[in-house]
Parts: C-alpha cells; structure tokens; sequence
C-alpha cells in the first residue's frame, strides 16, 4: 500500500508540475503576477513565499493551480492603474491564449522529452505478443498462431502495445515473429476490430509448460537442457519447431516464477499439431497444470462435492478435458439445475463426483460456476530491449511519438463521444495507480512510456472546450472576439456552473468504474 502510493505520486507529480509550470512561465514571461503555485489541492502541508509568489504542497496530490491577480472575472472592486498592468484579466488576448495553453503544451514537451531519453538511452519493454489462439478463431484463419511476437504493423516497427496506431483505419500487413522466424501476414482487417481481437487474445493467457503426473509430481517442457525459459508457452509447444526437453521439477509452489529443475530430463519427440500434441501427453500420463486444483471457493458445489486442493480435473461425464478453459467453457454450456459429473485424480485414483454448477454475474454477465480456481502458472512477459539511437534520429522518433500519442488520445476521445466505446472505459486516479505500480514493476521504459501517454492524455483533455478547464477559457477568448468585449456576468457564471457539473459528473464517472473493478 505504501509503496504504491509512493509510486502514484512519483508518477502523478512531475505531470502535474509541468503542467502548472506551463502556466507559470508564460505568466511571468507576460508580466503576470502569480499569488499561488500549488501541487494539489485543499489544505496546504509545506508552503514558502519568494518575492510575491506562494509556493505550496497541497494534501490532494490530484491536480494543482496557479493563482494570478485579477484572473478573478467576478471581482467587483475597480483595480489601480499600477495593479492592471500585472493583473491576468487585463493583459492582452494574444498574452491571456499562451498562458492558458502553457499548461497543455508543457504536458505535450514533458512526453517529448521522455520520449527522447528513453529513445536515446535504448528501452526494456515487454513484447507485444499473442496468447492462446484456438484453431477455431478469426486469428487463426488470418495466419496467426499463439505466442506470435508483433514486430511491424502496415510498415511501422512495433516496440510495445502502445506504439498500436489506434488512428489508422484498416491493418494491411503484420510481421511476426514466430520461433526465431519473420512471418509476414496480410489479414486485410479493420484496425479497432484488430485491436480488440489482439486485446482478447492477450499473451496473459498463455500457460507455462508446466505439467503434472497422476501423483501430482511436476514436469516442464523446456527449450535447452536444465534451463527453463519463464517466456515459453504451452501454447508454442505444438508448433513442433523446435527441440524440446521433458524436465522433472524439483521444488514448484505458488510463489516460484520459475521452477527448480532436475539434473535429468529426456527429448520429447516432435509434433506438428495439438492433436499430436495431445497424444503425447495422454501417452505419457501427464496433464496441465491448469487442470491442478488450485483453490476451492467455501461452500460452493465444488467443496459441497467434496473436491479438494491439489486434485487433478480430467474429464466431465466421462468426456476427456486438456486445459482449464476447455472446463470452463463445457461448464457454460450446463443447464441451469442440471447434474453434472466431474472426474478427478486423487493420489493416483481415479474419482467422480456429481455437482450442480450455480449461476453468477460476471462484469454484467450471467455465468456457470463450479468453484474451483485453477492451479495454472502463466509465462512471464518476455523484454524486448532496443538500442540507443543517434542524438538526431531519437529527436525525429521522439517527435513522432508524441504527435503519434496526441492523435491517438484525439481518436480515443472522439470514440468516446460518438459512443463507439462505453464510458466503463473511463478510468480514475485508482487505475491510474495500478497501471503505474504494474509500469513500475515491469520495467523504467514502461514507467516512462505510460508517464508520457498520460501526460499526452492530461494536455488533450485540458484543451477540451469545457468552462473550468484550459480549453473553456481559450473558448472564452473565441467569444471575446466574436462579441468584442468579454462576456456577461450572467454568461460567466452559467458556463462556470456547467463546467464544475460537468467536471463532476466525469470524475463521478471515473471513481464509480474504479471502485465497480476493485470489487469484480
């Protein structure tokens, strides 16, 4: 917990800084005087003052202000000739545009300037890789198979997921690289409707080449002899390219990322299918971790049935299972009050028991359920890492990165607000924070990268046309010129009302789908 919001605020600071500092320095460039710059919001904890600037750390660590003189467009007292000359409202249009927009534009050079020193100084990201793609999908009929690594999209280099042009209509060509080889696919396919197939097909679902004996004793399948890679899948392993070793695990439990292994193994003949790779397992007598019972949910039909921690899933009213997702998907297809029978191994016996699997809602979704969580292990994701490039090819690289992420940001909004995308997306400062913390975790290159994509976020949605925000008052310069003079009273107060409803309503919005994916 501590360390996570020590890492929130990490994360969150500098993008808030430099956002106020947009507005500071344009301020003081054009002879503004500034009463208050804050980091944050509400009471402050440190505060000094230098020359006639309060400088503050607030409580709220969610934002941040700076106060001009005369900014205020419902103070009533005249000012002194002297004050006007340093006073926000009294500077001219032109003056009043560059420090409003400053905060915007400090967001954009911040990711600039991040992308340049993670572009000259070489990066560590994860792949972008697919995960399970069963023979019966979309992907699979394109040419895609499971753990296939991106490497170009329609001619571009793909680094990590986030390079994805989400701008680009139709993905013409893909490379991938499989197993040491450049595959090229053409799949001819809308880019979102891309997008959202790679997303749910993601390599999370790719399962370790772990498996287990009827006594429960552990086995990998590794790629070198007495060296096991966490980034193989079991997935791969039916595409029969590569030579194998089946290893005994020595030592394996919840918290192990990679396994211990024996001092033995064997070669494992080659197949090049999953039915070849099937019968080899059934030959053998092993079966997937995943099918190894993980936990039991208290007083479901699983535990009413007397399953246990530990026991082997191998089949449903007799029929064969090979994986966890294959259970999960015959126990959908269960009646509503139907029997079922579930057969197991126990210490090297052979089991049935008979359950009702119950019914429970799922991210808005009515599903079956037994109880039973899977004792599954997945890949770690493999790094990618890149070279550093030149002083004037990382300028022209950065560049395009952020003009890249702005018209990414531009279509994501413009999604939103045509409803091609529901507003369950929007996310708060508590996703915020996982995606940072995960960012953290991973690597420095994707706590950067994700720095400057929000950062991006931060200055678009700043300049959106909304009374409060920055791009509310350069809307408000527009209608002074249209109107020659600045608006009513009455007008000012209207648009101030909507915009603070408004603003409201979305971080009503935002908190509510945060908390809704903290208790799913």
């Amino acid at each position: 917990m501590i360390q996570g919001t020590f890492i929130f605020i990490l994360f969150l600071g500098p993008l808030i800084f430099f956002h106020e500092l947009g507005h500071f320095f344009f301020a003081r460039f054009f002879g503004v005087r500034v009463e208050v710059f804050s980091i944050g919001f509400g009471p402050k904890i440190f505060k000094w003052k230098r020359k006639d600037t309060e400088y503050a750390i607030s409580i709220i660590p969610l934002g941040g202000y700076v106060k001009m003189f005369g900014d205020d467009p419902f103070r009533e007292q005249p000012l002194m000739e002297e004050e006007k000359k340093v006073a926000f409202n009294h500077k001219s249009k032109w003056a009043r545009f560059w420090i409003v927009f400053g905060g915007p534009l400090a967001n954009m050079i911040l990711a600039f300037v991040l992308y340049f020193a993670l572009v000259v100084s070489g990066e560590k990201v994860p792949e972008t890789r697919f995960g399970n793609i069963p023979q019966s999908s979309l992907l699979f009929d394109m040419g895609f198979r499971s753990g296939d690594a991106l490497r170009e999209i329609n001619g571009k280099p793909l680094i990590s997921f986030d390079d994805l042009n989400l701008a680009e209509s139709m993905v013409d060509e893909i490379k991938v690289e499989r197993q040491g080889e450049m595959v090229s696919i053409k799949p001819a396919y809308n880019a979102t409707a891309f997008i959202d197939l790679l997303m749910e097909h993601s390599a999370a679902t790719l399962r370790a080449p772990i498996f287990v004996d009827q006594t429960g004793k552990a086995f990998a399948l590794t790629r070198q002899q007495d060296i096991y890679d966490p980034g193989y899948s079991l997935e791969e392993t039916s595409l029969g390219k590569v030579t194998l070793w089946l290893q005994p695990v020595a030592n394996i439990n919840k918290t192990d990322e990679v396994p211990v292994l024996e001092k033995n193994s064997e070669v494992v003949p080659a197949w090049s299918d999953e039915a070849g790779f099937k019968t080899w397992m059934a030959a053998k007598g092993l079966y997937p971790i995943d099918l190894q019972v993980g936990s039991i949910v208290m007083q479901s039909p699983a535990d009413k049935a007397g399953l246990r921690q530990g026991d082997i899933l191998t089949g449903l009213a007799g029929d064969k299972i090979m994986g966890f997702e294959e259970l999960r998907a015959r126990v959908q297809k269960v009646k509503a009050g139907e029997e079922i029978a579930v057969n197991f191994l126990r210490e090297g016996k052979t089991q049935e028991v008979k359950l009702r699997p119950e019914t429970r809602t799922v991210d808005k979704k009515t599903v079956m359920t037994i109880g039973v969580f899977s004792g599954q292990r997945m890949v770690l994701p493999r790094m990618r890492e890149t070279a550093p490039e030149g002083l004037f090819s990382a300028l022209g690289m950065a560049w395009n990165r952020t003009v890249d992420g702005v018209v990414k940001t531009v279509a994501g909004y413009k999604k939103l607000i045509t409803k091609e995308v529901g507003l369950n997306n929007i996310g708060g400062p508590l996703a915020i924070g996982k995606v940072a913390s995960d960012s953290f975790q991973i690597s420095l290159s994707m706590f950067f990268r994700l720095m400057a994509i929000i950062s991006i976020n931060l200055g678009v949605i700043n300049l959106f046309p909304i009374p409060v925000l920055d791009g509310g008052h350069i809307m408000f310069l527009g209608f002074e010129l249209i109107n020659r003079g600045p608006l009513s009273r009455r007008k000012l107060e209207l648009a101030q009302r909507f915009g603070v409803s408004f603003l409201f309503l979305l971080i009503f919005i935002a908190l509510f789908n945060d908390i809704s994916r903290l208790i799913s």
